[in-house]
């Protein structure tokens, strides 16, 4: 009896997960959640893109899977465009070329891919300074690299397409469903950049870059100017190849990136079928999908630490590789650090201390694609990681204090999956089960993962890199590449317990669960943004002048004033100024001078200390919203005799007249 009674105690605790979440859900009262306008557009779309790829299937022969992978490629070309597209493929190739360097001849083409977007974006970062970055440079050089590697991009190819149809040909409905959900998923690319950390900060690198070609961070009005920008960096790369935001030609590489290693990392532990189940989950957590519409970096981190994970795993050594996605990941933001440091130590205990040539080599990649924005950090400010940890490095340009967000402490504790499955909104700046439901309703396969020697090593990597940045802050968008890396060892574990049939089931309806909650995962996601977008045939502007409508005004402030007068952004509440290129000041906390400044001038009511803060900035557009404007502010536009130029939505532009000649 006791044996029998072991032999079912994994499958008990994989029900066990599943049932808490079936609990969580009733008792939550979460159908109250659901978004189901939301809902409706997805399984609306699913269903065109099914009916699109049947004469595919039908007449083409492909595959399910390839027909519509197909169909949502092609998709993509209206609302991304054709320049930035292009300009996409061609960073992929380059960087696919550029990796082949330094992987060996026969690795992984995901290890090259990972490899050569963290080459390129750091050694790039390097160069922000010099006025290099223009399309005539970046076209014919990253062309010459493509052309110089063809034959590695060639045998890349190859070994990816053979890949792909034999993935496919060994489960079709599994790569099918897959396929299905990341299509889906894949329409948060077709919005433009509307979110609040984008148009305020993230911007301001490309936009640099496409109109000056360079960057020059400027602390005092931007403490984030000098953060780990590799992220931003190949953004603006994008950008000046498209010759304009080009936010879609990355965002899908590398969520494509993050979904083929999450396969190859589940096939070396299960079944294909599986494998492909884990991809499933991966398009189906809502966050996937509210990333994609925006820059932040945890999208690129859940691609580069796939293929980190795959060049520990792999059975040739690869210790600059290693290194080189390692400082990918601590380029990309301080805080992914903690993951990077994870990782290195699974590569060393797996595979030894390297030797001394090995370790050199190594040494010089990290800091070769980690260390520019750190170094520019510490020569522009004295502090290498300003703005965070300023109470120790107490840089005279922010106050000698750490930078929190009070939101984001709602508790560390045995409760947590279940806190941040069904009450997400106290982690996220989202609804409930926008987190998605895996954490909580594979918890059991977890523990299983965690115990058997096959999954033990990467579920205890994954594990660390989810919990760790929650200690600190449980802010649930810094989990969730560890939630990722994470799906391959509980799909195996899963398959282990119920036998490959049961788990298949529950892990689909566990997808199909996520998939319903999708929109919740921030608020670009749960408007009608997309159906906004698809209705006016991908015009951008009407999408903007909605929901940023800020970004709807520089647009019109630009076809009029295109050169170098200052602009200045009165509600500290939205600041979007940062694709102005430079140009922008706002009196947000991102630019303490001016925050202090705004703080005093609207403490006088006669408006004459905001006049000279527009006086002493030499603003000649001021960007307001007039629910948000304080009497001061009100009567220091009468002084100035500054004028209502433009509207969109709940914002207006307006413009200053010079002061006359004496």
């Amino acid at each position: 009896m006791p044996q029998r009674l072991l032999r079912l105690l994994p499958a008990a605790l994989v029900v066990a997960g599943l049932l808490a979440c079936v609990a969580g859900l009733l008792l939550q009262r979460m159908w109250l959640a659901l978004p189901w306008p939301r809902l409706l557009d997805q399984l609306v779309m699913g269903a065109l893109a099914l009916t699109a790829a049947w004469p595919l299937r039908r007449w083409g022969r492909l595959s399910w899977a390839a027909a519509l992978a197909l169909v949502w490629g092609v998709a993509l070309l209206p609302f991304a465009g054709v320049p930035a597209v292009l300009a996409g493929l061609l960073l992929v190739a380059a960087a696919a070329a550029l990796g082949s360097l330094v992987v060996p001849r026969d690795g992984h083409p995901l290890l090259a891919l990972g490899c050569g977007l963290a080459l390129i974006g750091g050694i790039d970062g390097w160069l922000l300074g010099w006025p290099l970055h223009r399309w005539f440079v970046y076209w014919p050089l990253l062309l010459a690299l493509c052309l110089a590697r063809r034959h590695a991009l060639r045998g890349l190819l190859v070994r990816s397409r053979d890949g792909w149809h034999a993935a496919v040909a060994a489960s079709p409905r599994g790569a099918a469903f897959a396929v299905a959900l990341l299509g889906v998923t894949s329409r948060g690319a077709w919005l433009p950049t509307l979110l609040s950390d984008d148009v305020n900060y993230h911007l301001g690198l490309p936009s640099q870059l496409l109109r000056h070609g360079r960057y020059l961070p400027d602390l005092a009005n931007q403490i984030w100017a000098a953060a780990p920008w590799l992220g931003d960096t190949l953004q603006g790369i994008a950008a000046v190849l498209a010759g304009g935001e080009a936010r879609a030609a990355l965002v899908l590489p590398w969520l494509l990136l993050a979904a083929a290693s999450t396969w190859t990392l589940a096939r070396g532990l299960a079944s294909a079928r599986m494998a492909w189940l884990a991809v499933a989950l991966l398009a189906s957590l809502p966050l996937c999908s509210g990333l994609l519409g925006s820059m932040q970096t945890e999208l690129p981190a859940i691609g580069l630490l796939g293929v980190l994970a795959l060049a520990i795993v792999q059975p040739r050594p690869a210790a600059v590789a290693i290194a080189v996605l390692a400082g990918g990941l601590v380029a990309l933001k301080f805080g992914q650090a903690v993951a990077a440091l994870v990782m290195l130590v699974w590569a060393g205990w797996r595979r030894g201390w390297p030797g001394t040539r090995a370790f050199a080599a190594g040494a010089v990649a990290f800091v070769l694609v980690a260390g520019s924005s750190y170094v520019q950090a510490a020569w522009l400010s004295g502090n290498p990681l300003f703005p965070l940890f300023n109470h120790w490095f107490e840089s005279p340009l922010l106050a000698a204090r750490q930078l929190d967000d009070p939101r984001w402490h709602a508790g560390f504790g045995v409760g947590l999956p279940w806190r941040i499955t069904f009450m997400t909104d106290a982690y996220l700046e989202g609804w409930p089960g926008g987190f998605g439901f895996v954490w909580l309703a594979l918890a059991g396969a977890w523990l299983l993962a965690l115990r058997e020697t096959r999954t033990r090593a990467l579920a205890l990597a994954a594990s660390a890199i989810l919990l760790l940045p929650l200690l600190p802050m449980q802010y649930a968008r810094y989990a969730f590449p560890g939630l990722v890396l994470l799906l391959a060892p509980l799909v195996a574990a899963t398959a282990a317990a119920l036998g490959e049939r049961r788990a298949a089931f529950a892990l689909a309806a566990l997808c199909l669960l996520d998939f319903a909650f999708l929109a919740n995962a921030n608020w670009t996601q749960h408007t009608s943004a997309l159906r906004l977008l698809v209705r006016a045939r991908g015009d951008a502007m009407t999408v903007l002048a909605h929901y940023s409508p800020e970004r709807a005004l520089i647009a019109r402030l630009r076809a009029r004033d295109d050169g170098a007068s200052i602009v200045l952004a009165l509600d500290p509440a939205a600041p979007a100024i940062a694709e102005l290129a430079g140009r922008g000041r706002s009196v947000a906390w991102y630019a303490p001078a001016l925050e202090r400044a705004r703080v005093a001038a609207n403490a006088d009511a006669s408006g004459q200390r905001w006049v000279a803060i527009v006086r002493e900035l030499d603003a000649r557009w001021l960007l307001l919203r007039d629910a948000t404007l304080t009497e001061p502010q009100r009567h220091a536009l009468a002084l100035l005799g500054a004028r209502h130029e433009a509207s969109a939505g709940d914002a207006q532009l307006w413009s200053v007249p010079p002061v006359p000649a004496p």
